[in-house]
């Protein structure tokens, strides 16, 4: 089992640095060989660790005076910030001094730093970000793109898809992971040229295509990962959160009108529950970029430690100790190649 040492940018997010370095230090009692490097303005996390108990051996503090804030542009922020904490741990990634970096931050500026630091696979046109969503008949289904590619061709859909099944297998240990295209219906001439184009695609080059699926059944083990372009995604993904909350909000309000409803809560108490944990968005703490040359987790701007920290033991560890990224590789060399083997053929035909 070879060392794991993640970046972790400390002033990203709503919440930073207190509820970042609480996460990140919280993860470290689930593994023995998991380290941190926790980069960011060395003044704040000093402050915020003197607060903790923790083995210095495994944490190292890197300064970074610079911070990317929300509202900075993607693009021009990640080039001109070059002293900033987002910047500084993606650079650790690139030079090998980290197998990954996990923020809360700006996500234009993580999305455009992994592909200008880390470069994409070889293969690869477009990274694409992973999301678990809940499903109530089983385990969570896989989600990509949730935001990454406003637009993106029959064939990058393809390559998400691939990416997503191999994540499936090897982060959730789904043996044969059924895939979906996200459509408006689940006949095969159903949707624009884009999925109808990418569906052609998977039947012949996706081992467990299993179709179309409408956004109603995304819920209920329809697939196991789900596949679209990252305007679709990161809107569904959003609508979906906002839902979920509302629904517990009205709940909250609602039972606190009657103490009969009262009543009733407290012996519903377990449904509940479990029902907050299925729609928990901090259970798997947050989104890995696939597709670039490391690991690059994007949490939700409002994370809190709890969602850090299972995105630490949740993904970023299993991640890099099962190599992840060289498998991704490797079917994404084997796919471009069926790719032009098709693209030959129908030239010839």
């Amino acid at each position: 089992m070879q060392l794991v040492k993640v970046a972790i940018d400390a002033m990203g997010g709503d919440y930073a640095p207190t509820e970042i370095i609480s996460g990140a230090l919280s993860a470290l009692k689930f593994f023995d060989d998991l380290n941190l490097v926790i980069v960011g303005q060395e003044e704040k996390i000093w402050e915020v660790l003197s607060t903790f108990n923790y083995n210095e051996d495994r944490v190292e503090i890197r300064h970074a005076a610079e911070v990317i804030k929300s509202d900075d542009d993607p693009g021009l922020s990640i080039r001109n910030k070059k002293n900033s904490s987002m910047v500084k741990a993606l650079q650790m990634v690139r030079a090998g001094e980290a197998h990954a970096v996990l923020s809360a931050g700006n996500t234009g500026a993580l999305m455009a730093g992994g592909v200008l630091f880390l470069s994409r696979l070889s293969g690869i046109s477009r990274p694409a970000l992973l999301t678990p969503m809940p499903s109530f008949k089983g385990n969570p289904v896989l989600f990509l793109d949730v935001g990454a590619n406003m637009d993106s061709r029959p064939e990058q859909l393809l390559q998400f898809a691939h990416m997503g099944r191999i994540y499936a297998q090897q982060i959730l240990g789904y043996k044969k992971p059924r895939v979906a295209l996200l459509n408006v219906g689940s006949e095969t001439n159903k949707g624009n040229n884009q999925v109808r184009q990418a569906h052609a695609l998977f039947e012949n080059l996706l081992p467990g295509f299993c179709g179309n699926v409408e956004g109603t059944e995304v819920f209920f083990n329809a697939a196991e990962v789900v596949i679209c372009d990252g305007f679709v995604g990161n809107i569904f993904l959003k609508t979906s959160e906002g839902l979920s909350r509302a629904i517990l909000s009205y709940f909250r309000q609602e039972i606190d009108k009657k103490l009969n409803y009262k009543l009733g809560a407290f012996l519903l108490k377990p449904v509940f529950l479990g029902l907050r944990n299925k729609i928990d968005t901090s259970g798997y703490g947050g989104a890995p970029l696939l597709g670039v040359n490391g690991l690059c987790i994007k949490c939700h701007g409002s994370s809190r430690a709890r969602s850090i920290e299972q995105a630490l033991i949740r993904q970023a560890y299993p991640f890099v100790q099962k190599d992840v990224t060289r498998k991704l590789q490797a079917a994404l060399e084997e796919l471009a190649g069926d790719i032009e083997e098709i693209a030959g053929s129908e030239k010839s035909d």
